[in-house]
């Protein structure tokens, strides 16, 4: 690669593009094997990904999970025919990561390190077959955790419900030809109408029990 291909630093102002990677039967390399590193796998792992992992050091639980371990140094061909990498390291080893992931133009998870890093995580969460992910660019990582625990609390138990008509309403829209611009308000009217039937049966049980009490 040639010098001036190489990436930098992002400059001041320039965003983020967000992204949700299928990782499912791909090739992702894990450099550490701490207990940090142990639950960034616990996650890859839910991904469906085929996980190699190389570090002198191999945390007990990451050692017990299905994945290829490598019991030594690492070396810039782990990242042949990889397609993500998560660095776990010490800042050199991290940094060695970053410039073997840059020549083959491979993105970098970095944990807790901003300079080595291409990719950055944030919080997460998972429910119902939604998935909200919060980032702050890497700078600030526990205050994504802290507004992901709030969102927890904010989006329904019944968001699965919701994704299952969304997604019907999808598949009879498309058949249908609808545009696009009808097809919000007619699923924020599908939504309603879950609402209102959820609301109307917690009524008919609540009735239900006081005519028993």
């Amino acid at each position: 690669m040639r010098a001036h291909e190489r990436s930098s630093p992002p400059r001041e102002g320039t965003a983020l593009f967000p992204v949700f990677l299928r990782l499912a039967g791909r090739r992702v390399v894990v450099v550490g094997a701490g207990s940090v590193a142990s639950d960034k796998i616990a996650a890859l792992l839910l991904t469906g990904a085929s996980i190699t992992v190389v570090a002198p050091e191999v945390h007990e639980s990451i050692a017990r999970s299905p994945v290829t371990v490598q019991r030594r140094a690492f070396a810039p061909s782990d990242l042949d025919g990889a397609w993500f990498v998560l660095a776990a390291a010490t800042p050199e080893v991290n940094r060695q990561v970053r410039e073997a992931a840059e020549e083959r133009r491979v993105f970098v998870n970095a944990v807790d390190d901003l300079v080595s890093a291409s990719v950055y995580t944030g919080g997460v969460l998972r429910r119902g077959g939604v998935t909200i992910a919060i980032s702050t660019e890497g700078r600030a990582p526990a205050l994504a955790g802290l507004l992901r625990e709030g969102l927890d609390a904010l989006v329904p138990l019944e968001v699965e419900s919701w994704v299952r008509e969304a997604s019907n309403l999808r598949e009879n829209q498309r058949r249908a030809g609808v545009p696009m611009t009808r097809r919000r308000p007619a699923l924020l009217e599908a939504l309603n109408r879950l609402y209102a039937e959820k609301a109307e049966g917690e009524r008919e049980v609540a009735v239900g029990a006081g005519g028993r009490s």
